[in-house]
C-alpha cells in the first residue's frame, strides 16, 4: 500500500535544487531573454515581500516558510548571476 505524500514536503522537497531553476532562467538568458528581464522574475519584489509580512502577522506558522522561500530565490538568483558572470567571461576570452 503505497503512502500519501504530503503536498508541503513535496514542495519544500523543490527547494533541494536552486541549480535546476538557475539553469532554467540561463537557458532563458542564451534564447535572448535580458538578464534585468530574468532577474525581476527570479527575485521577490518589495511589494509581495510586504504582503507576506502581513500575512505572517495574522499566520504566524507562514513565516519560516516564506523564509525558505525568500532564501531559495536568493540563492537561485545567486547561481543565476554566477553563469551569466561566466559567460561573460567566456565571451571576453574567445
Amino acid at each position: 500500500m503505497a503512502t500519501q505524500a504530503n503536498p508541503l514536503d513535496e514542495a519544500l522537497q523543490d527547494f533541494q535544487f536552486p541549480q535546476r531553476e538557475a539553469a532554467f532562467f540561463y537557458g532563458l538568458f542564451l534564447r535572448g531573454h535580458t538578464a534585468d528581464e530574468l532577474r525581476r522574475d527570479i527575485s521577490v519584489p518589495a511589494a509581495v515581500l510586504a504582503k507576506w509580512d502581513r500575512e505572517t502577522e495574522r499566520q504566524p506558522q507562514l513565516r519560516p516558510i516564506l523564509d525558505r522561500v525568500v532564501r531559495y530565490r536568493q540563492h537561485v538568483l545567486a547561481i543565476f548571476e554566477n553563469l551569466i558572470g561566466h559567460d561573460a567571461a567566456s565571451q571576453k576570452l574567445q
